[in-house]
C-alpha cells in the first residue's frame, strides 16, 4: 500500500472509491473491514487537505488591470 501522506489526490480518491466500494458489499471479513475504514479515513483527509491546499493556490491569484496574473496574496477566511 502507498503511503497516504505522498499520493496524489487523483490517487488517493481512486483508493478511497475502492475501499468505499468494499465496505459497501459487506463481504469483508470483520478485521478486514475495520482495516479498509481507517485505510478509508486517512484518505479522505488526504483528499480533503489536497482541496483546501489547491483552493487556497486558486484563490490567492491576484490579476492586474489587462486581466493577467500578477501575484499572489493571502487567503482570508479559509
Amino acid at each position: 500500500m502507498s503511503d497516504v501522506k505522498e499520493m496524489s489526490f487523483e490517487a488517493a480518491m481512486a483508493e478511497l472509491e475502492q475501499v468505499v466500494n468494499k465496505l459497501e458489499r459487506g463481504d469483508v471479513a470483520l478485521e478486514d473491514s475495520i482495516k479498509l475504514y481507517e485505510r478509508g479515513a486517512e484518505l479522505k483527509a488526504r483528499c480533503e487537505a489536497k482541496l483546501k491546499e489547491a483552493e487556497e493556490k486558486v484563490a490567492a491569484i491576484t490579476l492586474d488591470a489587462n486581466g493577467d496574473p500578477n501575484g499572489l496574496k493571502p487567503v482570508e477566511g479559509l
